[in-house]
């Protein structure tokens, strides 16, 4: 396992006008320059597919989207300002969560990572915070996206605060839904001075769930939390894959 680069699998978008799977650089590169090898899984929402491309990982990051959840899958019906819903994205990446729970694959969430991963335990979205959420701040910034634009509180001892309590905890902002209702086996660990919940973790011991409600693919060569959050993902991939082999190894015949 010397020098090996853990592979992280990052689900891709889909461009509906062209037929094309695509992503955004920075998520492969920020995965790259903390230590990871970035594997690119396509939208096919078959079972056979995302078992057999999660066998050869060590870890995923679901990232943002140009899309919405669908809120036929939290049960609630389409509010008026409801953008882009893609079933192939949404289907996708819930298999995939079911892949990442049944396995206890490391996961690192992104904005949209964030509010599917937030609705595949049962939770519930505000499907337009301009519109539902009095008092809020400002949520869709505009250009330079990679500009931090407000502030976040922490909770305390989460695992979030053990990284941001030494980088700063001002974040950039660009998403128009928020979370409404936490799921099952998730804690809130930080919120935006409106009150939204900016992160979700998996409180339980034994995987490493985490998820931002920001973008921190964007600026990520400067900004130290950006950087901390993503060699932290690459860090536990790490632990995961070590922790394969030596079973592996012990369940080999003539193991002692």
């Amino acid at each position: 396992m010397l020098d090996y680069r853990p592979r992280i699998g990052i689900t891709m978008r889909i461009e509906l006008e062209t037929d094309r799977f695509y992503l955004s650089r920075h998520y492969s590169e920020a995965v790259e320059a903390a230590g990871g090898t970035p594997v690119h899984i396509s939208l096919i929402p078959s079972c056979e597919y995302i078992a057999a491309v999660t066998d050869g990982l060590d870890g995923i990051l679901l990232p943002g989207s140009d899309s919405d959840v669908d809120p036929l899958r939290y049960g609630h019906e389409p509010h008026q300002a409801l953008e882009n819903v893609h079933s192939i994205k949404d289907e996708t990446d819930l298999l995939v969560l079911e892949e990442i729970e049944r396995r206890r694959l490391p996961l690192f969430g992104i904005c949209f990572g964030m509010q599917i991963l937030n609705v595949s335990r049962g939770g519930t979205l505000v499907q337009d915070i301009a519109s539902q959420v009095q008092g809020a701040i400002k949520h869709e910034q505009g250009a330079p996206r990679d500009r931090p634009s407000h502030r976040i509180r922490l909770l305390e001892e989460s695992r979030l605060a053990s990284l941001a309590e030494r980088h700063g905890t001002v974040v950039n902002s660009h998403h128009h839904q928020a979370i409404e209702t936490v799921g099952r086996d998730l804690v809130a660990s930080a919120w935006a001075l409106d009150g939204l919940v900016e992160a979700l973790e998996d409180p339980r011991s034994d995987r490493f769930v985490m998820a931002v409600q920001w973008h921190p693919e964007l600026g990520w060569e400067r900004d130290l939390l950006s950087q901390a959050l993503f060699n932290r993902l690459v860090s536990e991939a790490g632990q995961y894959a070590r922790t394969a082999h030596s079973q592996l190894i012990d369940a080999q015949p003539g193991s002692v």
